[in-house]
Formats: structure tokens, sequence, C-alpha cells
């Protein structure tokens, strides 16, 4: 998929300094393309989480969206953890603001539809995103949080913002072996390794939350999908928040995942468990937000 498409590097100025991505895809002026900011995980550079994916979301460029690999600050965002330790966090990283930066070098034009922006992020990534669903109503179409939950309200510093009606996708393993599905502090060595860390909720509670933030009351549907594949041995529930004129909010639980973003191939190391095959997550984003 990736050789198929064409990348470019690109850069925007934020409080004096130059940041940096990757994008996927291509628009003339005017073309007003749904426009998906990708945020990657700790360690990572835009170029990084592309490979550790398989490129899965060129996918989303193939099909007419513009796909903007992000480069952190050093590896890292600028989430909205309490307990964040890393660079981004000591340096006060203006991440909400290379987003909007982003956002309005595609817009300018009409290159991107403003209207018809999302964010994706992965781990520390997904904690970034977030952040933006609190930070920054109106600027999102759409969000999609993997293998990241909602922090605890000790450990979250955006817990004032006032709600903003957003769609949300939830992608977690039960097996993720960094950030649990179950919710709960990370261990000595994880808060060490990344310089994060804090009580975050499970999954299933975070869901929850976000429907609850769009004005959901009513009870989820569970519902566990076909195997796509026998010879994969994880499985997927999907869990449906919805209620007529909101945001629906879908927590994809993927039994026996790890730390991982499911698709079709990955280069992700074992040692943080397994991609399930199950799933295209690109496919996911596709029909949830209908681009």
């Amino acid at each position: 998929m990736s050789s198929l498409l064409e990348a470019t590097r690109g850069s925007v100025t934020v409080a004096g300094a130059a940041r940096t991505f990757t994008l996927v895809g291509t628009a003339a002026p005017g073309d007003a393309r749904p426009l998906i900011l990708v945020f990657h995980g700790s360690g990572q550079t835009g170029d990084k989480h592309r490979a550790f994916t398989g490129g899965v979301f060129d996918a989303l460029a193939a099909r007419g969206a513009l796909v903007a690999y992000l480069d952190g600050y050093r590896g890292n965002w600028n989430d909205a953890r309490r307990e964040s330790r890393f660079p981004a966090r000591q340096a006060g990283i203006d991440d909400v603001g290379f987003a909007r930066a982003v956002i309005a070098a595609f817009a300018a034009d009409r290159r991107a539809d403003p209207s018809r922006v999302y964010a994706v992020g992965y781990s520390n990534g997904g904690q970034m995103v977030i952040r933006l669903a609190h930070e920054t109503p109106g600027l999102l179409a759409g969000a999609t949080v993997i293998a990241a939950t909602m922090p605890a309200p000790e450990n979250f510093l955006a817990g004032q913002a006032p709600p903003g009606p957003l769609p949300v996708l939830l992608i977690h393993g039960t097996k993720d072996p960094i950030v649990s599905y179950q919710g709960g502090t990370m261990n000595w060595a994880l808060r060490t390794i990344f310089k994060a860390g804090g009580p975050t909720w499970s999954a299933g509670r975070t869901a929850r939350y976000f429907a609850e933030r769009n004005g959901i009351t009513t009870e989820p549907t569970t519902t566990r999908l076909p195997k796509k594949t026998t010879a994969d041995p994880t499985e997927v529930e999907r869990t449906t928040y919805e209620a007529s004129g909101l945001p629906s909010v879908v927590l994809y639980t993927v039994h026996g995942g790890g730390h991982t973003v499911p698709g079709p191939s990955s280069s992700a190391p074992m040692i943080i468990g397994k991609t399930s095959h199950q799933l295209d997550t690109a496919d996911l984003i596709t029909q949830f937000f209908d681009l």
C-alpha cells in the first residue's frame, strides 16, 4: 500500500519552532478532502509509526483523504496526564497548537475540509487525541483512540473543559501489557521506561465516559464479530453506544490483542502482544466516520 501512494515531508511553524510531518495523499486547492491527523506512540516518529502499523492508515489516503503522520517532540506528545514526565511535557511543547497549525495549512486553500478533520492516536498519541477531544471543541469531526484509556480525574489536566459532543472510536486489546484494558496504574518499570503514569480508567469505562459526555444515557449493545481468519487467535467484540441525534461511541475489544494497531500487516514486535488481523483499523475509521 505505502509504496503506491505519494508521501511528502512537510512542516509548520509553532511557537517559533518547525514541527514536521509526513503527508500521504495529494490534493489540489479547492478539493476539500478529509484530513486525518495520526499521532504516534512513545519513542516513535510519524514515519516509524507508519511502518509499525504496516501502513494501515495509508488506505485512507487511497480512498481520497489526506493523511498526515505528525512527529512528536523527541518521540512524545504533551498529553493531559498529570504524571507525564517526558521532554514534551517538561519543555511545555504546544502540541495543540501543532494540530491547529497543520489543519490551518491545508484548510487555507481548501485542500482539506476543516469540517472533516479526524484525529487518530495510538498509546501516548491516543492520550494526545483525548486531550484534543477535550480542549478543542469544534476542531475535530471525530476521534479514534487506540491502546489508550481515559486518565482518572485526579490524573487529568483537561478535566475542566466544557463537554463537546464528538463521535469516538476506541480500540483496545485485552492482553495489552503496557496500557491495561482494565485500567489502573502502570507498574514501576513501565513508569520508568515511558516517563508517564498515574491512574487510568478501563477501556469499558472510557467508552461509557465519552458516551455520557455526548449525552447518551441508554445501555450499549455488544456484538461478537465473526472471525475473518481461523489462524489468528484474537477475537473481537464491538460495544456500541448510540442515541438518536447524538454522536455515537464504539469500543472494539480485541480479545487476546496486545499493545498494537489491528490491520492486515504489522511490524510490531511480539513483546508488546499480538496484532489482530480480524480487524482493519482503516476500514473501521472509514465506516464509522463515513469517509
